[in-house]
């Protein structure tokens, strides 16, 4: 955490800067009502800042407040209390919704009017150079400690978005993890559930429908065997590999396949079969183009 003695050492501040500065608190206490009266007038201009000063009883403690400020410029104590002070006005700044330009344009008002006071009641230029010098150091260091309440504030905002951001990344992979391996386990279930279709078709061939047991025997086969490509698919996936859809455009097709053979076995209507062959035709067609989108994108 910075100290005052840093940032004084940043700023080259040394305490000859701070003994000029104690030499002009008599003429700050006999401006300060000039320069919080010209400050908040122009404050007031600016409907963005005016909001927050518009009330009579607000506007006259936020003057006192800030005539105190002012004068503290030219206490000559800059210690770590000094700093502590300043930063609870920076903080009350963010508090209050203030926008970090206005606090800048704010300084800008008071650095001008220090400086003219130099200027209108100092001629030698010597003494003039040295006391502008030191109230521009002042300035500066206020500035930078206010602005870093606003600096530490957006840090804490990102801070916080960052970690609830991660925390809610890391729910969803899991939960996302979680529902692939419901997947695989109904996968191995469906596949159990082909095995026994298989079984049940060859029980056809021994009771003489030999015809029908074998195709139907062949089409569950081709499905148990994109079952398995499916199930190896999604392991893979489970294991952070690449989505493959062409497994599962794969086990539609052989489906299809299952169901022309059978449809073929009960001679359905035309009508039906064709339905069946078009459809298959679409599919393979989708299959060829995803593949052939697969293959031209990079891996």
């Amino acid at each position: 955490m910075i100290t005052m003695q840093v940032l004084k050492a940043h700023y080259l501040f040394t305490e000859d800067d701070a003994e000029l500065l104690a030499s002009l608190r008599p003429l700050a206490a006999a401006s300060k009502e000039q320069l919080a009266d010209r400050f908040y007038d122009y404050l007031l201009g600016i409907p963005e800042t005016a909001q927050f000063i518009r009330e009579p009883a607000t506007l006259e403690k936020l003057k006192q407040t800030h005539q105190n400020w002012f004068l503290t410029l030219f206490d000559g104590i800059y210690d770590n209390q000094y700093l502590h002070n300043l930063q609870k006005i920076g903080s009350a700044h963010v508090r209050v919704g203030l926008n970090a330009h206005y606090v800048n344009v704010g300084m800008n008002i008071v650095r001008q009017f220090a400086l003219n006071l130099i200027q209108d009641n100092f001629t030698d230029l010597t003494e003039r150079k040295r006391l502008r010098e030191a109230v521009e150091k002042i300035l500066d260091i206020n500035l930078d400690i206010m602005t870093a309440s606003y600096r530490e504030e957006e840090m804490r905002k990102v801070f916080v978005s960052r970690r609830l951001e991660s925390k809610l990344i890391k729910a969803a992979e899991r939960f996302t993890h979680g529902l692939n391996l419901v997947l695989v386990v109904a996968l191995v279930g469906v596949s159990l559930s082909v095995v026994g279709l298989f079984i049940w078709e060859l029980l056809h061939i021994l009771e003489g429908s030999i015809e029908r047991g074998i195709l139907s025997a062949l089409g569950t086969l081709l499905i148990l065997w994109m079952m398995i490509e499916l199930m190896d698919n999604e392991i893979k996936n489970l294991k952070g590999g690449r989505f493959n859809i062409l497994v599962f455009i794969g086990v539609i097709i052989v489906a299809l396949i299952r169901e022309i053979l059978i449809s073929t076995l009960r001679h359905d209507a035309l009508e039906t079969q064709v339905f069946l062959a078009g459809t298959l035709l679409i599919l393979g067609i989708v299959y060829f183009l995803v593949s052939k989108s697969q293959q031209a994108s990079p891996s």
